[in-house]
């Protein structure tokens, strides 16, 4: 039995570049920008008026809601879901007469993680895979594998299963432990909060954008 291809969908009122890239079966609504060079996976949703900048790279699997800017720099892995109005930005000191050079750095937003609407995500942040960011929050620093931040500025409060059950662990521990889900039996490790890395690795840097 041959598998049925999915259907691609890019609404009138979308603007879309040339050189940006839309995997089968994604669904791009009504006022959605794509820049130059940028790249979209499969089956992804991209609500109306959601702005890609230039060379963003969106892995499979993303849902992104109304009004979501994600500026140059970031990388948005598989499974992602990003609520409405949610800011992506990447320059810590902006000026109208510059730019900031962001050609060499990368920050990553993990596979399965979760961002609350309205949340601003401040410049050079990295968010762990299956991370859970609160609505509102302002997110100044890296959240690890599995944390659950929320606040103005977001702090680590606790950690979250695959299924999305929050446990409001203590922050003192160190190193590594394990959690057990109450609710989906599902285990998985969680690391103590450590410095961050300011330019993180992502599986998505075999994709080549042409930069411009």
């Amino acid at each position: 039995m041959t598998q049925e291809k999915l259907v691609t969908q890019i609404a009138a009122t979308a603007v879309v570049d040339a050189t940006a890239r839309i995997g089968e079966g994604s669904k791009i609504w009504n006022f959605v920008q794509l820049a130059a060079h940028s790249v979209i996976g499969s089956n992804c949703s991209l609500g109306k008026g959601v702005y890609i900048d230039r060379h963003v790279i969106i892995g499979n699997n993303v849902r992104m809601q109304n009004e979501v800017l994600v500026s140059t720099g970031f990388v948005i892995e598989d499974d992602v879901f990003i609520g409405p109005g949610v800011l992506f930005t990447n320059d810590k000191f902006p000026r109208s007469h510059r730019n900031r050079d962001v050609s060499n750095l990368r920050w990553v937003v993990g596979k399965g993680a979760t961002i609350g609407g309205n949340v601003t995500i401040m410049p050079d942040i990295n968010i762990g895979e299956y991370a859970m960011v609160g609505a509102g929050s302002v997110l100044t620093k890296d959240v690890p594998k599995h944390g659950a931040v929320w606040g103005v500025p977001a702090k680590l409060m606790g950690f979250v299963c695959y299924c999305g059950y929050v446990f409001k662990e203590n922050m003192s521990f160190k190193g590594e432990k394990t959690l057990k889900c109450g609710e989906c039996g599902k285990s998985f490790k969680v690391t103590a909060p450590e410095i961050k890395k300011k330019n993180a690795k992502s599986k998505y840097y075999n994709i080549t954008t042409q930069r411009g």
